[in-house]
């Protein structure tokens, strides 16, 4: 099983991209397992602290019950 960031090239997680970083939380918006993400452990913590960074820039919310402005 090869990671598909890997497999891309890609070295750099923007924070900014919105749409990228939703495909790796779950629809509570909790980060979802690498096992789920089928990512390595490199890349499953860039993820995490993109996601992490995009929370508290207000880019994605910490639960589902938040509102995110656009």
């Amino acid at each position: 099983m090869e990671c598909s960031l890997c497999a891309d090239n890609i070295n750099r997680i923007d924070y900014k991209n919105r749409e990228f970083l939703r495909k790796f939380v779950t629809s509570q918006f909790k980060v979802a397992t690498s096992k789920r993400n089928r990512l390595c452990a490199k890349h499953q913590r860039r993820v995490a602290n993109a996601v992490k960074l995009a929370r508290f820039m207000a880019l994605l919310p910490y639960t589902r019950n938040q509102v995110v402005k656009k």
